[in-house]
């Protein structure tokens, strides 16, 4: 990468992870607190984000200073987050301004609409959509002739189903609706129920690992009718129980957003498992399956990419 676009990237992210880390903050001061009056008595009433109500205790010392505390605090993390608010804005005008980024803008909304919905833990990038995680993290740019796709693949992980079913329940919303939250064009792909598919022909697939144990099968996220099955994949449990590798990538657009994959070396493995010995696997496919594994393999040989796992 240029040095410009470099001294770019690392700026941003900063602005990005301060924003992400203050907004999580701000999560805690959701709703608000009231001072409510019964009779004689008056009480200290948190109210959450949903409107519901939760009585802390009648109004006393403890109370009025759970109030003042509450109040200072929730006004400046909001304060803080205007301020930040701006400088992401201009951080996303210089990404593009100096192309510090190249992720296809939708794969940049659909990660965003994951993460904000609480679901970016229940799946991993994998693919080659994977190597703008491990280009950005390395400072380079790979051909684009090993870059280029119409899809994004994600896989979900199965072994944490209940945890998933309760933080996608939170959403109010099925699979397919947080996805349309990124992009309301997004359907469901007639006769591939794991494939959602916007208006531009851009695909998001979703992969599960083979059926096992206890795993319901087969499996729609939601109860949606016209939600998602992910579809099972081959060695897909293998990538799930990989280390993690979490890096934030950069849209041609200027967006950011973190981009959850395997550490390089599973990468690699899976990719010329794919190239050599993947069933019905079509010659042009598994040419391009090794070329990107020794793109991968020359990043680590160079010392620009850890072995093991990235920056989680």
């Amino acid at each position: 990468m240029p040095d410009n676009a470099v001294r770019q990237a690392i700026d941003a992210c900063t602005v990005f992870e301060e924003h992400a880390r203050v907004r999580r903050e701000g999560e805690r001061f959701q709703g608000g607190m009231y001072w409510k009056r019964q009779g004689v008595y008056e009480y200290l009433v948190r109210t959450d984000r949903n409107n519901g109500q939760h009585r802390i205790g009648p109004r006393n010392a403890e109370t009025q200073q759970v109030y003042a505390e509450f109040t200072e605090r929730k006004q400046a993390v909001q304060e803080r987050l205007r301020s930040l608010n701006d400088a992401l804005r201009e951080a996303e005008r210089m990404n593009k301004a100096v192309k510090a980024g190249r992720v296809p803008a939708t794969v940049i909304a659909v990660l965003q609409a994951l993460h904000d919905a609480g679901l970016g833990a229940h799946f991993i990038v994998v693919g080659t959509h994977a190597l703008y995680a491990y280009e950005a993290a390395a400072g380079v740019r790979i051909v684009q002739g090993a870059l280029a796709t119409q899809d994004v693949d994600l896989l979900w992980d199965a072994r944490k189903r209940v945890r998933f079913l309760t933080d996608l329940q939170k959403t109010g919303v099925s699979m397919l609706g947080v996805l349309q939250r990124a992009d309301k064009s997004f359907q469901r792909k007639a006769g591939q129920n794991e494939t959602a598919i916007n208006d531009r022909g851009f695909e998001v697939d979703f992969l599960r690992r083979m059926a096992q144990g206890d795993d319901p099968h087969p499996f729609r996220f939601s109860a949606d009718e016209d939600d998602l099955w992910p579809v099972q994949a081959l060695r897909a449990n293998r990538l799930a129980q990989a280390p993690a590798f979490e890096q934030i990538v950069m849209g041609a657009n200027g967006k950011m957003a973190y981009m959850r994959t395997v550490a390089p070396g599973d990468f690699i493995a899976f990719k010329r498992w794919m190239a050599a010995e993947a069933p019905h696997r079509p010659p042009a496919k598994r040419r391009r399956d090794q070329r990107q594994a020794d793109i991968v393999q020359a990043l680590l040989d160079e010392g620009l990419l850890l072995p093991e796992s990235g920056p989680v």
